[in-house]
């Protein structure tokens, strides 16, 4: 998560300092994302999303199959559906989503029983730091 983190505080300004890492079974990062929808003006561009299709295209296979996931914020529906799509192994987020958390806090899709592929979830690692990162930008633009 720490390494989550640093990415994070890499996010162009305007964009919600979030950031991703998808680790390969045997621990290689695979690759590393951050936020860049106001960046890129592309509603799809969550860090999950991204650090999803860097992590596919290193390991040359859409399946990311025991692959893990860190990401600083509880990803939302489109970033959970995109995790289960890639067949990724585990997902390890740090601050809880109360409004649009797809993975426990407003509904949650990865432990749907009409989900085909439930990846092993584990939530709250530094979350008060992930949520601080997320307060001081929401801070500083009130």
């Amino acid at each position: 998560m720490r390494r989550a983190l640093e990415v994070a505080r890499t996010t162009p300004a305007g964009d919600v300092p979030v950031g991703a890492v998808v680790y390969s079974p045997d621990g290689e990062e695979l690759a590393a994302a951050t936020n860049r929808r106001d960046a890129d003006g592309d509603p799809t561009a969550h860090a999950e999303v991204l650090a999803l299709r860097a992590a596919a295209e290193a390991r040359g296979d859409w399946r990311l199959t025991d692959c893990e996931l860190v990401v600083t914020l509880e990803p939302c529906s489109m970033c959970a559906g995109a995790l289960v799509g890639a067949r990724v192994g585990s997902l390890v987020f740090g601050a809880w989503e109360e409004k649009t958390g797809a993975c426990g806090s407003a509904f949650d899709l990865l432990r749907d029983t009409a989900t085909m592929h439930r990846p092993q979830v584990r939530a709250g690692v530094l979350a008060d730091e992930c949520a601080g990162l997320l307060a001081e930008f929401f801070a500083a633009r009130r």
